[in-house]
C-alpha cells in the first residue's frame, strides 16, 4: 500500500510541478498576499475532484468523445488569452504593481473565478490529471491508494507555492520585478493558448 501511495505522490508531483497558467496565478496571489487560502483551496480541491473523476473512469469517456475536449480547448484558450492580456496591462500600468500590500486588495470573486477558470477551462488539466493520471491509477493493484498519493502531492504543491511565494516578497518590492513577472506570465499564457489552438487544428 505504501509503495503505491508513494508512486502516486511522485507521479502527481511530476505532472503538477511545471510552469503553467495555474501555477503562475497561484504564485502571483501568494506574492501579493491576496486570498491565498481561497486560491490554494480551489486549486487543490479541484485537483482532488479531477483525480477522482480520472480514477473513476471519466478519462476514458473523454478520449472517446473528442467534441467535449475540443469545446474545452477553445474555451480554455480564450481564458488564457484574456489572462495574458490582463497581465500585459498590469505590466504597462505601474500604479497597480503593489508588492507590499499598500494598495487595496483585489476583490475575492474575480480572484476565485480566475482560479476556477484556469483550472476547469484548462485542457491540460483534463489530459494530464483525468486522462493520463486516471489511466495510470487504473493500472495499479490499488488504484485509489495511488490516486490518494497524487491528491496529497497536489495539496502540498499548491500550499507550498501559494504560501511559500512570500519568501520572494523582498525581490518583488520593486515595481520593475512585478513588470518582468507579469510579462513572463503573459508569455506563458500566450504560448500555451497558441499551442492549444495549433494542436486543435492539427487534430
Amino acid at each position: 500500500m505504501l509503495p503505491t501511495a508513494l508512486a502516486g505522490l511522485g507521479f502527481g508531483f511530476s505532472l503538477i510541478v511545471a510552469i503553467g497558467a495555474q501555477n503562475a496565478f497561484v504564485m502571483r496571489q501568494g506574492l501579493r498576499r491576496e486570498h491565498i487560502g481561497v486560491v490554494v483551496a480551489i486549486c487543490a480541491l479541484s485537483d482532488v475532484l479531477l483525480i477522482c473523476l480520472g480514477t473513476g473512469g471519466v478519462g476514458a469517456l473523454l478520449t472517446a468523445h473528442r467534441t467535449v475536449l475540443t469545446a474545452v480547448t477553445v474555451l480554455g484558450s480564450a481564458v488564457l488569452l484574456w489572462y495574458a492580456f490582463t497581465a500585459v496591462r498590469r505590466a504597462i500600468r505601474p500604479g497597480v504593481l503593489v508588492a507590499e500590500g499598500g494598495g487595496e486588495p483585489g476583490r475575492l470573486w474575480p480572484v476565485a473565478l480566475t482560479a476556477l477558470g484556469l483550472t476547469w477551462l484548462n485542457p491540460h488539466v483534463y489530459l494530464d490529471t483525468v486522462v493520463l493520471l486516471g489511466s495510470v491509477a487504473s493500472a495499479q493493484s490499488s488504484p485509489w491508494v495511488f490516486a490518494g498519493g497524487a491528491m496529497v502531492a497536489s495539496a502540498v504543491w499548491f500550499a507550498a507555492l501559494g504560501f511559500g511565494a512570500q519568501a520572494l516578497r523582498p525581490l518583488f518590492a520593486r515595481p520593475v520585478a512585478w513588470r518582468v513577472f507579469d510579462l513572463l506570465v503573459a508569455a506563458v499564457m500566450l504560448a500555451v493558448a497558441i499551442g492549444l489552438l495549433l494542436g486543435l487544428r492539427a487534430a
